[in-house]
């Protein structure tokens, strides 16, 4: 059994105002409340919120406290992620930090999918983050949607990670779908994920920790949650082994594939399809963009027919609609007829 416990900290975020002073405080309730913890991850730009205008130095004082932070408690620390900006071009990165015990900040990761369109200010990183925690095992790092292109994650655990660490910040619809993300990513790639997601601005929580046979270990509701998670990485490795439930050995048969995927040779032509998808943008209202639906206006009805009924918009009455012949036009208009219904409905409202 190699046993490792992490915690999440699903917590209120601000957007106008830094959260740091805040996830500190919650570290150390954390830390009081459950001293085995060893690991600690908070969501996505839980530091200073969603917007891209508080971005920071590559270097500065909330990393030097988080550091501070892991040295004290003698844990492993992912302060979730922030925007830096990177001083020589002026690109702005989602970054995630890993900090060790020490308080040393051994690895940075970039998110290598922004929310395009909607964070189109935001550039992608290239750099996959695999960092090991000694005689436990290998963990991988990636940001909210990196999850929905599993490229990310076969790159992960192709390396050997057991354990993927996803931060999001997820305040949409979309939320359920994610879950669902989640859990298929654990089973197709046997292994452990830490989904971790924020409160007000910075998300609407429903934070979920998955094992490698997609069975939900946690899943926080709609407040604030700090869940300390004892993992076994021996079952991800007895897993790989011999498939889930004795079953699906994916990885492996992935490793044993007859086949290799043209549609990641970008001039192989095998996706000419998605080059007719149109451009990466905002919808706008009342947009019909995918459709490809033209209806010229001459052939718009005047009246719209309900249920096998046409309506006169000049007398208010209501006829039955004969068949239509599709290859031809009806030769005569049927004769107009008063409706069962039409008379009692009338007899009713004189009644009343």
């Amino acid at each position: 059994m190699t046993p490792f416990a992490i915690a999440g900290v699903q917590m209120y975020v601000n957007a106008l105002q830094s959260n740091v002073e805040g996830m500190i405080q919650r570290l150390d309730v954390l830390m009081a409340r459950f001293p085995w913890t060893q690991m600690v991850l908070f969501s996505e730009l839980a530091p200073y919120g969603p917007l891209d205008r508080f971005a920071q130095a590559p270097e500065n004082e909330a990393l030097d406290t988080f550091c501070e932070a892991a040295r004290k408690h003698r844990v492993w620390l992912i302060p979730g992620s922030m925007f830096l900006r990177d001083p020589e071009t002026g690109l702005v990165f989602n970054t995630s930090v890993v900090i060790n015990p020490e308080g040393e900040i051994i690895r940075r990761y970039a998110k290598m999918f922004p929310f395009r369109p909607y964070e189109s200010g935001i550039a992608a990183g290239t750099e996959f983050c695999v960092f090991d925690v000694p005689e436990v095992g290998r963990f991988g790092l990636s940001i909210c949607y990196d999850i929905w292109f599993p490229e990310t994650t076969r790159q992960l655990t192709a390396q050997g990670v057991e354990v993927l660490l996803h931060p999001v910040l997820t305040g949409t619809t979309d939320r359920d779908a994610e879950l669902a993300i989640a859990r298929s990513t654990a089973a197709q790639f046997q292994c452990y994920v830490f989904d971790v997601n924020g409160l007000g601005a910075g998300g609407v929580g429903k934070s979920l920790v998955v094992d490698p046979s997609a069975h939900v270990l946690h899943q926080s509701a709609g407040q604030e949650d700090m869940f300390p998670i004892e993992v076994d990485l021996s079952t991800v490795r007895r897993q790989r082994e011999t498939g889930m439930k004795g079953l699906g050995q994916v990885l492996k048969s992935f490793r044993d594939r007859s086949v290799d995927f043209s549609v990641y040779d970008r001039n192989s032509g095998t996706d000419d399809y998605l080059k007719t998808l149109g451009p990466l943008e905002i919808p706008q209202q009342g947009t019909r963009a995918g459709l490809h639906v033209d209806v010229p206006a001459g052939k718009i009805q005047e009246a719209p027919a309900f249920k096998g009924l046409a309506f006169d918009t000049l007398t208010g009455s209501a006829t039955a609609q004969p068949a239509i012949n599709v290859h031809s036009a009806p030769t005569t208009e049927p004769e107009k007829q008063p409706l069962k219904s039409e008379t009692q409905g009338s007899e009713k409202q004189s009644s009343g």
